[in-house]
């Protein structure tokens, strides 16, 4: 099964991600661009810029496309397009739309976490919060139009529930989908 765990910074996607991957046998976690970017020497600036999220967004989807089957990935290229939407550039101008749907057809659930009162008072305080307030909507908004028509047979699951049940609702999603 590949699962991808979508959000805005500070959302708990990195934990969830590893919770969700210790919980179905033979997964392995891909780590999101940014860490594996760094691992290969790219500087980034602080805060990111357009180019830096153009960076995460072409390895993300050469991550998506390249993984085993059973693979939990941290960040998927819809993270990145929220980015970039928040900075004020087009989504359907920074991606082939071909190529995107192709990378996204390959997953079997799509994971959003979402900034929530809890996670406001329960998670570490997040840098740029209005980058990640701004980034939260505008992945929410590309999550469910589905602009560039990449992931309408993915099913989707928002987590906007308590942080303790989150592993608990996606492991179930995981189960049902492979029923």
């Amino acid at each position: 099964m590949r699962i991808g765990i979508s959000g805005a910074h500070g959302t708990g996607k990195t934990t969830l991600a590893e919770v969700v991957c210790a919980g179905l046998p033979g997964h392995v976690l891909e780590d999101e661009p940014y860490h594996l970017l760094e691992e290969d020497g790219y500087e980034f600036g602080f805060p990111p810029s357009v180019d830096d999220y153009r960076a995460m967004l072409a390895r993300s989807v050469r991550c998506l496309g390249t993984s085993s089957p059973d693979v939990v990935f941290d960040r998927t290229p819809v993270d990145y397009l929220a980015y970039l939407a928040a900075l004020g550039r087009d989504p359907a101008g920074e991606v082939d739309a071909e190529v995107l749907r192709s990378v996204f057809a390959s997953l079997d659930l799509l994971v959003v976490t979402v900034i929530t009162p809890e996670t406001e008072r329960t998670l570490p305080g997040a840098e740029l919060p209005g980058l990640r307030s701004a980034t939260n909507d505008a992945l929410l908004d590309l999550v469910h139009a589905d602009p560039l028509d990449a992931w309408p047979d993915v099913p989707v699951v928002e987590l906007d529930g308590p942080l303790a049940g989150r592993a608990h609702v996606v492991l179930a999603a995981a189960r049902h989908h492979r029923a």
